[in-house]
């Protein structure tokens, strides 16, 4: 590039490219933690730019090699951790949600997967300042990132590398000495690399197109939450303890009201549901605040350039009366978000005794949500 920084940090559409990379690994309910590997002089610059990412896990100072790198990178997950590790570069700024979904579903199949371009110009092989031969193309397909590898595949891979003494120049090749199969799914012309000065001005054209285009859309989104009342839990319904001699059953703390709320933000993002961020298999959940669940999802969708225009939700409820607990979950919900006053409404509603609701089993909520593009 000829500048004066290393490329991650380069502004497009007024942020670092890095920032515009996470934002599409954290849209995907499929990636849980994130890693960013930046030069140790780099770190606390690349901790303020990544902080809007809640599936941030660390930022650590890289190697001299990509391996290198991307070694200290996995040296970050859990001790024992089989599942699937992505390895992405940061001057890819337009990596699509459905892109990376299918590179994670193909390298859980495969233990190995990249995505693929086709080349579409005549390939040559030169020598000395002259034409050696003409390659058959369609053979041949360019590589992109991300690259997905079963965990203790590519960890193998590259302990074998380094005791070969091998540069690799990226994951794939590492896996391919051993002589493992490495899947390739279709890539995305919109997944370019940015490498020349060249490249920027393109990609801020299209940026800024972008932005020009989404600045006056708004998107709407539907929640919809239930929860059975059991002795020995709290009542806890948008973040707001409610006097009552039983609570809402939950891996969590059972909070609908906010459960209702997150779906009904995550819908309209298009970034999944609670059940994907937040699975009840998750030990890290159990017994979990829902207001951190409401949090971190204001700052996904924040990544992403999107706010919370209004809310607008009802709790479904026969007992205990919650009309004087509104205005409390009104304000609970409003500040959680960092929204000002009359833009979050909640209700209540009973069944009038009709069915498991109205027999009082248990509370349900629903929600709807406007969000607006910020750009």
């Amino acid at each position: 590039m000829g500048g004066d920084r290393p490329k991650a940090f380069l502004s497009l559409a007024g942020e670092p490219l890095l920032l515009h990379s996470a934002r599409a690994f954290e849209a995907s309910p499929k990636v849980r933690d994130l890693v960013a590997v930046v030069p140790k002089e780099e770190v606390e610059r690349a901790r303020a730019i990544l902080s809007p990412i809640g599936k941030l896990r660390a930022v650590v100072p890289g190697g001299a090699r990509r391996q290198d790198s991307v070694g200290e990178g996995m040296k970050q997950a859990a001790a024992g951790f089989d599942g699937v590790v992505l390895v992405h570069d940061a001057a890819r700024p337009f990596a699509e949600p459905a892109l990376i979904d299918a590179v994670i579903e193909a390298a859980a199949a495969h233990g190995a997967a990249l995505p693929v371009l086709p080349l579409v110009d005549t390939i040559k092989r030169v020598r000395d300042g002259q034409v050696a031969e003409t390659l058959d193309r369609a053979e041949l397909f360019g590589a992109q990132t991300p690259q997905g590898f079963r965990f203790p595949l590519l960890a193998r891979a590259y302990e074998q590398a380094g005791m070969d003494g091998v540069t690799v120049t990226d994951e794939a090749m590492a896996v391919e000495r051993l002589g493992a199969h490495v899947a390739a799914v279709p890539g995305s012309a919109r997944n370019e690399k940015i490498t020349t000065p060249e490249d920027l001005a393109r990609a801020e054209d299209r940026a800024r197109r972008a932005a020009g285009a989404s600045a006056t859309r708004y998107r709407t989104g539907t929640g919809f939450d239930a929860h059975r009342l059991v002795a020995g839990r709290k009542l806890m319904l948008g973040g707001v303890e409610i006097p009552s001699d039983r609570g809402l059953e939950g891996h969590s703390d059972g909070d609908c009201l906010i459960h209702a709320v997150c779906d009904a933000i995550l819908g309209a993002a298009a970034c999944g549901d609670m059940g994907q961020h937040f699975p009840s298999s998750d030990d890290r959940w159990k017994g979990a605040p829902s207001r951190a669940f409401l949090e971190q999802v204001a700052r996904l969708v924040s990544g992403q350039g999107l706010a919370v225009e209004n809310l607008d939700a009802t709790v479904i409820a026969q007992a205990p009366a919650l009309a004087p607990h509104l205005p409390a979950m009104r304000d609970s919900l409003r500040r959680t978000l960092g929204l000002g006053e009359g833009v979050v409404s909640v209700k209540a509603k009973s069944t009038d005794h009709l069915g498991a609701l109205g027999r009082g089993e248990g509370i349900a909520a629903q929600a709807v949500v406007l969000l607006r593009h910020t750009a």
